[in-house]
């Protein structure tokens, strides 16, 4: 018997489990604010004539702690979620994630970098580690699709290939660079772990253009997608141009991945988990799977995050062991279905 999906209704279901997720994100902490306060304290905000019922600390604790800090967890994980189904578009494998072309490897070796050589360096208001970590995962991308391309002739196999080998490259060198100065092991380990609890609003104005244009990006290739999930010789005959969906999607998907990490570190298997909820809960037609990803990635890691927080406080997990521990049980689950599914 099958179960009748909710035709219609799934974007707004989507959109209210994000708005969910984040006043819930507001209210975990110490000090203690409640939903109706939060919401009233917001309404204030705005030329109504409401005043705020929260006192100065608490309003601070709000808007310059948690809220930036659960609005990037929302941006983040809508980011991995979008950029990881995009990537399993284009390769036709649910196996696929936003790191595979080499992000992550790039990504950690321009924080390493910084970190270990230049850890006081700022470009004024802006740190230098997001900035750093930004343009390593997008030349860790195009060194593997230029490497890919040129020996695969285009084809998707010779880009997974690329993207192990020139990420086994990036990390080999990040573990050269970290032996320079042992000393700043710790705060390259607790990068690489990810947390949303490193940045502010500064952060959050610096990575909006680039999410904006890659998740926008790749909402407008929904459709192209579902063609290119037909085969190339299939969508070639329906004029589209396989190798430059694939050009532009990759594109779209690294830049959502480098924005995402640039903020956060290496928080693994929201590309993986993410997108397979979404194809259960809306079926395979990717101008849904991309939307509904970006909105259940973002509600997915705000959650991740209160756990993270709370579950030992008053210290703090990293946010990547969380989403380590939910997502690699679910990738063997995963793993086992796709491979039931070939057989």
């Amino acid at each position: 018997m099958r179960v009748r999906r909710p035709e219609g209704l799934w974007l707004p279901l989507g959109a209210l489990a994000l708005a969910a997720a984040m006043l819930l994100g507001v209210t975990a902490g110490a000090a203690s604010i409640t939903p109706g306060d939060i919401l009233r304290e917001l309404a204030a905000a705005l030329p109504l004539g409401v005043e705020g019922p929260l006192n100065e600390r608490q309003r601070a604790v709000l808007l310059e702690l948690r809220l930036p800090r659960v609005v990037m967890g929302a941006v983040v994980g809508g980011l991995l979620a979008i950029a990881g189904a995009g990537y399993q578009g284009v390769f036709r494998n649910p196996l696929a994630d936003p790191y595979l072309l080499g992000a992550a490897g790039g990504a950690g070796l321009g924080a390493t970098l910084v970190i270990v050589f230049a850890p006081a360096l700022s470009l004024g208001p802006v740190r230098a580690v997001p900035l750093a970590a930004f343009a390593g995962a997008l030349l860790g991308v195009a060194a593997a699709y230029l490497l890919g391309s040129t020996a695969g002739r285009g084809g998707t196999a010779g880009l997974v290939l690329a993207g192990v080998a020139v990420s086994s490259f990036l990390s080999a060198v990040q573990t050269l660079v970290q032996q320079f100065r042992i000393e700043e092991l710790q705060r390259v380990f607790a990068w690489i772990l990810g947390g949303l609890g490193r940045g502010g609003w500064d952060d959050v104005v610096l990575v909006a253009p680039y999410a904006a244009v890659g998740a926008l990006v790749l909402l407008a290739c929904g459709r192209l997608l579902d063609l290119l999930a037909l085969g190339d010789e299939k969508a070639a005959s329906l004029g589209l141009n396989p190798t430059a969906v694939r050009l532009l999607v990759i594109a779209a998907a690294s830049l959502a991945t480098a924005a995402a990490v640039s903020v956060s570190g290496l928080i693994g298997f929201v590309g993986i988990v993410v997108p397979h909820l979404v194809r259960r809960m809306v079926g395979s037609d990717y101008r849904r799977v991309l939307p509904m990803s970006l909105l259940v990635g973002g509600a997915f890691l705000v959650l991740v995050d209160i756990a993270a927080r709370t579950v030992v406080a008053p210290a703090e997990l990293p946010i990547g062991v969380v989403t380590a521990f939910v997502g690699a049980p679910f990738f063997l689950v995963v793993l086992r279905a796709t491979r039931h599914h070939r057989g």
